[in-house]
């Protein structure tokens, strides 16, 4: 049977175990040379159309520090603040390989080609795959961009070709071990 002292020593290694976890997940950084956390969006990073007249450019995006057991990454760029009840997805990205630890300018393209082989886009609230840039309605608050890389226990997502965001996030919240963001605002 266990004692006391058993109990005590037990529970040490699991706290121990829990911070390392913790300690872990805090050093997984996602940034972007192009946007700084906290900062506004740019002409490249707004929509070309709904009556905004960006360039629909992707950011780059790099990051360090995958949580051990990374077998795939996620990335979703996601609008909290528009007004459809359920907010907007800009970005979808899944499969991308674990050795994958950065995204040039530009990758965001509707055909994909440019993605790391055997990443695939998801359709965004635009209807369609790819980046969609940010275009939120003429004197709303300035709406946060949320920009975030989910690290995944499993090699492949297997979701429909013409899967939803909502499902594909599923997905990932079902296979994440671990996440890192940074969020950014426009505004017009």
């Amino acid at each position: 049977m266990f004692n006391q002292h058993s109990v005590k020593i037990a529970l040490g290694l699991f706290g121990a175990l829990a911070l390392n976890s913790l300690v872990a997940a805090a050093d997984f950084k996602l940034s972007s040379p192009t946007i700084k956390p906290e900062s506004t969006l740019g002409a490249d990073q707004v929509f070309s159309g709904f009556g905004c007249t960006g360039n629909n450019i992707s950011p780059e995006l790099v990051w360090a520090n995958a949580p051990e057991g990374t077998k795939s990454f996620a990335l979703t760029v996601y609008d909290p603040d528009a007004p459809t009840g359920s907010g907007w997805w800009h970005w979808v990205v899944y499969n991308l390989p674990a050795t994958t630890n950065k995204l040039a300018a530009g990758v965001g393209t509707a055909d994909g080609k440019k993605l790391p082989a055997g990443s695939l886009q998801g359709r965004t609230d635009f209807g369609a795959p790819g980046f969609g840039g940010a275009c939120p309605p003429v004197g709303d608050k300035p709406h946060r961009y949320i920009f975030t890389l989910h690290a995944l226990k499993t090699e492949k997502i297997e979701v429909p070709s013409d899967a939803t965001a909502a499902l594909i996030g599923y997905m990932i919240n079902a296979n994440r071990i671990g996440q890192a963001s940074f969020t950014a605002y426009y505004g017009r």
